[in-house]
């Protein structure tokens, strides 16, 4: 029999989101096991192997020294390496600390940091190369399915680079900007939710990171004139991506 290529999942600062995310695929997922064979992933298996792999999923940001070290370890054993989720793609939101000083995160939780070695949290990107990322706090489940089929035929997988507003108006939502003067982050954020946060009239709160060439500079004139202030402004943009080129001069130094 052709041996079935081979999956590791993995986890550093993150919520865990992004792998029960891979669990909801439910009866897809019965599915992949007939022609995958997950070799690596601690939440779910008992026993693992140490690679190598032919698909690493990483989900999580990189906090520490001894997590820098794994990830180039597993970058090693890997054929195509996965950012998966916006913690392994920019930080999201667990980097909202690194706007305030190291030594000031540390003591809000230890009152004794002598024995604390954490860094500031950034993708897994700032450390190793990445060959296909997916965004999402957690990534929608047919995306998740484009980048494991994609990755196993080898092909660029299909995500959309368009803002959110485009799946708006795919379903016929009203702007929240324009009818109800919400600080909406869909004209900057990247699609492939579906639009799930407006379509219930609630504003997009840019968990998908930015679209391809953002005009945040835009964005934040609206919001201002909204009444928003700037330390408002700020913390809309350093939520989810506040560490990435696209959202780093609206999020502040």
């Amino acid at each position: 029999m052709k041996k079935k290529p081979t999956i590791g999942i993995f986890k550093f600062t993150g919520c865990a989101g992004c792998q029960l995310e891979l669990l909801h695929l439910e009866d897809v997922f019965i599915n992949l096991l007939d022609i995958v064979d997950i070799t690596y992933w601690v939440m779910v298996k008992r026993e693992n192997t140490e690679g190598p792999w032919d698909i690493s999923l990483v989900e999580g940001g990189i906090s520490t020294p001894e997590e820098i070290e794994e990830i180039k370890e597993i970058r090693k054993k890997s054929k195509i390496l996965v950012a998966f989720g916006d913690c392994a793609v920019n930080g999201c939101i667990p980097s909202i600390r690194n706007w305030i000083p190291q030594m000031e995160a540390e003591q809000c939780v230890y009152s004794d940091t002598s024995s604390i070695h954490s860094t500031k949290i950034l993708g897994i990107g700032e450390y190793v190369k990445v060959d296909m990322v997916l965004k999402g706090c957690p990534p929608h489940r047919e995306n998740i399915i484009e980048v494991i089929k994609s990755s196993l035929l080898n092909i660029r997988p299909r995500l959309r680079q368009h803002p959110v507003c485009m799946e708006c108006k795919l379903k016929d939502n009203a702007c929240l900007i324009i009818s109800k003067n919400l600080p909406c982050m869909g004209p900057v954020t990247s699609a492939g939710c579906g639009a799930i946060c407006p379509s219930l009239n609630r504003i997009c709160e840019g968990c998908y990171g930015p679209m391809s060439n953002p005009n945040t500079s835009a964005l934040a004139d609206v919001f201002r004139k909204m009444g928003y202030s700037e330390e408002d402004i700020k913390r809309k943009f350093r939520k989810y991506a506040g560490m990435t080129p696209e959202f780093r001069k609206e999020a502040g130094d």
